[in-house]
């Protein structure tokens, strides 16, 4: 996220800023209901705890167990993305 940030700051940080709120909100959603995003579909294999979402251009990819909720990965949408099991 502070790499994100960063690389937005240099065009603009109001809208860094705002580009970070929106997907810690978003983030947010998945603590309160693990299950709201689908399941993650780059996942190698089938696996319903790994979730993943998209905003402002970027993925992200969590897992959840139990009282758990782990964020794994973001990247901007337009890299390839690599596989994870």
């Amino acid at each position: 996220m502070k790499a994100l940030s960063k690389y937005i700051s240099q065009d603009s940080p109001d809208k860094a800023k705002k580009v970070i709120e929106n997907i810690m909100l978003a983030t947010k959603k998945s603590i309160t209901d693990p299950e709201f995003y689908n399941p993650d579909k780059y996942k190698t294999y089938d696996d319903t705890t790994y979730r993943a979402f998209e905003k402002h251009r970027c993925r992200i990819a969590y897992r959840f167990t139990k009282n758990i909720i782990r964020i794994l990965r973001l990247r901007h949408t337009k890299m390839e993305p690599k596989a994870y099991e």
